[in-house]
C-alpha cells in the first residue's frame, strides 16, 4: 500500500501492558488480519444500491459506453474517501457525525446540519425501498407499496441482528447478500460480453449533452454515497473500539488478565472491563489501518465492477430498445435478449440490493441524529418515519425509476457537507495526532471535493437555466 495512506508499521507502538512482546506479535498475527476486514464490505453495499442500478442502466441504455469513465472516476475516489472515514473512527473511537456533534458548538448550525444529512438519508431510503419494491413486484408481482413495506421490516429486522447479535453477525448476512448481488448484476456480462474498443472509448471523459451531465451527477451521487462516509466511521467505531464502563474494577485479578481471542478476531482482555476509546484492542492501530486499507480495496474491487458491469449489461442489451427507461422495461428487455434466467438473477440482484442497502441506510441516518442532535430515537420508530416519502410515492405511482435517478442527484448535493469535514478533520494533528493525513492525501481529497462541487454547481447551472 503507498506510503502516502500513512502506512506506518506497527513496532511504533508498544505492547500492552501486561503483555511480552512475544504475545503481543502472536496476538497480531497475519491469519489473524483477516478478521478485521469487514465493515467496508458492509458500507460498501451502499454503493450498490437500487440507485446505482437505475442511474448506471439509464446511462447505458441512453449513452452506450459514454459515461465509463464517470463510474471508474467515481469509484477511485470513493475509495479514498471511505479510507478516510474508517480511520476517523479507528483512531478517534468517534464517528463523523460525533466529531462534528462536538465540534459545531452553535445550536442551530448543528441542527441546519443535521437537517441536510437527515434528508440526504431519507433520499438513500427511498432509492432503497423503491428499488426492493420494484423487484418484488418483478418477481412476485407484490404491489409496489406492499413491496416498500416488506423491504422496511426486513431491514428492521437486521438492524435488530445487528443490535443484538453484534457487527460480526450484521456483516456476514450482508456479506451474503452482497454475493447475491455481485451474481445477478455481473452474469448477463459474461452472456454477452461489450465490445473492446468502447469500452475503452469510455474511458475518456466527455459528455454530451445536459442530460448526460445530469446522469453523471446522479452516478457519482450512486457511488460517492454522503450516508456511506456517515455509515463507515460508525461501522469501524462499533467494531474496533468500546466505552469505558462506569467504574473500572480494583480486582486484584482484572488487573493483569490473559488475552482471549473473541468472535471478532480481536485480542482483547476477557476480564478487563471495558477501555477507553482506542484502546478496546491489543490489535495496533497501525495494523488497523492497513487492514482497513485491504477492506476497503475488496469493498470498492467489488462495488466498482459491479456498477461498471450495469453500465456495460445495458450498454450491449438496452441501447436503443424502446421502454428501457424503467426498471421494468429493462427487465423485460434483458429477458428477450438474454432469456428468463439472465432477467430473474437481474430481479433477485435487485431485492438483494433493496434490502442490504436499506439496513445500511437506516443505520447512518441513526447515527447522523445520535452524533449530531444527541438523542436517541427508537429504531422501529425512526425506521417508520423514514419509510414514509417512498411509501407515498410508491401509493401516488410516481415512476420509479425517474424516483430513483432524482434521489441520486439529492445525495450528490450532500456530498460536499460529508467530505469536505472529513477531509479537514482528518488532516489535523489535533483530531488524529501521529496518524493525520500525509500532505498527498489530503491534496487528494481537496481535488475529489473541488471536482464533485464543480459537478454540482454545473448541474445546478443547467436546471435553473433551463438548459
Amino acid at each position: 500500500m503507498p506510503k502516502t495512506l500513512d502506512d506506518e508499521t506497527t513496532t511504533n507502538e508498544p505492547a500492552p501492558e501486561g503483555e511480552s512482546a512475544g504475545q503481543h506479535g502472536r496476538a497480531t498475527s497475519v491469519p489473524r488480519v483477516a478478521w478485521l476486514i469487514g465493515p467496508a464490505l458492509v458500507a460498501g453495499v451502499a454503493y450498490l444500491d437500487p440507485g446505482n442500478v437505475a442511474s448506471n442502466m439509464t446511462a447505458g441504455a441512453q449513452y452506450g459506453y459514454l459515461l465509463v469513465w464517470v463510474v471508474v472516476l467515481g469509484n477511485v475516489m470513493a475509495w479514498l474517501i471511505q479510507y478516510l472515514s474508517a480511520k476517523l473512527g479507528i483512531v478517534t473511537g468517534r464517528s463523523l457525525p460525533e466529531v462534528l456533534g462536538g465540534t459545531i458548538h452553535n445550536r442551530w448550525g448543528r441542527r441546519a446540519y443535521w437537517l441536510q444529512a437527515e434528508l440526504v438519508a431519507m433520499a438513500t431510503d427511498l432509492a432503497e425501498v423503491i428499488g426492493g419494491a420494484v423487484a418484488l413486484n418483478l418477481l412476485f408481482g407484490v404491489p409496489l407499496v406492499w413491496g416498500g413495506l416488506i423491504t422496511g421490516a426486513v431491514s428492521i429486522g437486521l438492524l435488530v441482528l445487528q443490535s443484538r447479535r453484534g457487527p460480526r453477525t450484521f456483516e456476514f448476512v450482508i456479506m451474503g447478500l452482497l454475493i447475491i448481488i455481485a451474481i445477478g448484476f455481473t452474469v448477463g456480462v459474461f452472456v454477452a460480453p461489450p465490445d473492446p474498443a468502447g469500452l475503452l472509448g469510455g474511458l475518456v471523459p466527455r459528455f454530451a449533452d445536459a442530460n448526460s451531465v445530469l446522469l453523471a451527477a446522479s452516478i457519482l451521487g450512486a457511488t460517492i454515497m454522503p450516508h456511506a462516509i456517515y455509515a463507515h466511521s460508525a461501522l469501524s467505531r462499533d467494531r474496533f473500539v468500546t466505552r469505558r464502563a462506569a467504574s473500572l474494577s480494583s480486582s486484584p485479578s482484572a488487573a493483569t488478565p490473559k488475552p482471549a481471542w473473541h468472535g471478532f478476531g480481536i485480542s482483547r482482555r476477557s476480564e478487563a472491563p471495558e477501555l477507553l476509546p482506542g484502546t478496546a484492542t491489543d490489535v495496533p492501530t497501525g495494523l488497523l489501518l492497513r487492514a482497513t486499507r485491504w477492506d476497503v480495496s475488496i469493498a470498492m474491487a467489488i462495488a466498482g465492477t459491479v456498477n461498471l458491469c450495469i453500465l456495460l449489461l445495458a450498454a450491449v442489451n438496452l441501447a436503443g430498445v424502446e421502454g428501457t427507461d424503467s426498471l421494468e422495461g429493462a427487465y423485460s428487455a434483458l429477458g428477450v435478449a438474454l432469456g428468463p434466467v439472465i432477467a430473474t438473477l437481474f430481479a433477485v440482484g435487485l431485492l438483494a440490493s433493496g434490502l442490504a442497502s436499506t439496513s445500511v441506510g437506516a443505520y447512518a441516518g441513526a447515527e447522523i441524529m445520535h452524533g449530531l442532535l444527541h438523542i436517541r430515537v427508537p429504531l422501529i420508530f425512526r425506521r417508520l418515519v423514514t419509510l414514509i416519502p417512498a411509501l407515498t410515492i410508491l401509493w401516488l405511482g410516481f415512476d420509479p425509476t425517474i424516483s430513483l435517478v432524482l434521489s441520486q442527484v439529492v445525495l450528490s448535493f450532500g456530498i460536499p457537507f460529508a467530505l469536505i469535514p472529513l477531509v479537514a478533520l482528518t488532516a489535523k494533528a489535533g483530531v488524529l495526532g501521529r496518524w493525520k493525513n500525509h500532505w498527498a492525501t489530503t491534496s487528494a481529497g481537496i481535488a475529489a471535493s473541488v471536482f464533485l462541487i464543480t459537478l454540482n454547481g454545473v448541474l445546478l447551472w443547467l436546471v435553473f437555466t433551463g438548459a
